[in-house]
């Protein structure tokens, strides 16, 4: 999926349902979505320490706007430092948890990968981003069973979701590829 795309669903499932969000949550720490996520965007006039103040003061979810907008340059470290701020300020954060996994796997840190996606996955165990970004570091790792549980929970969290779609493909190309 998009990245773009999710985090648009993310915040419109937010508004929809009316989720009423904890001072300094951010918005997509209470959200179904997850993954690389971006509003679209991009990082609108600077970088991310652009300003000392506003690095600093910024809300979690302008600074995962900024993170998101980091990944889908292909920015994992200057992503991460951003990520870094908002564990700092919300260390329950699921998506920015799942966001930092997805970063070191990128840079291929499988173990801090697995490490930030089991702490996701602790805190919210549907959580789709987590669930499919997991599998997919299984997968690199080889190891199929494992991917194809975090298919099953995605069956059940969010059947036919874009994540479970996207995750049951590479788990069907992977056992092409290896005659599994």
């Amino acid at each position: 999926m998009q990245a773009t795309s999710r985090v648009l669903v993310t915040f419109a499932l937010a508004l929809a349902v009316g989720v009423a969000l904890p001072q300094g949550a951010g918005f997509a720490a209470n959200s179904g979505g997850g993954g690389s996520s971006n509003s679209g965007g991009g990082s609108s006039g600077g970088s991310s320490g652009s300003s000392s103040s506003s690095s600093s003061s910024s809300s979690v979810p302008t600074l995962y706007k900024q993170a998101s907008a980091k990944v889908d340059a292909t920015d994992y470290r200057g992503a991460m430092a951003i990520l870094d701020k908002i564990i700092a300020k919300d260390p329950r954060n699921p998506d920015a948890l799942n966001l930092m996994g997805f970063c070191d796997r990128k840079l291929g840190n499988t173990d801090e990968a697995l490490e930030y996606y089991n702490k996701a996955l602790a805190i919210k165990p549907n959580h789709v981003g987590a669930n499919e970004y997991l599998g997919e570091l299984y997968l690199e790792l080889k190891n199929l069973p494992k991917a194809e549980e975090r298919l099953k929970v995605l069956a059940k969290a969010c059947n036919g979701c874009e994540e479970q779609l996207e995750l049951k493909e590479k788990i069907e190309k992977y056992k092409a590829a290896n005659n599994s």
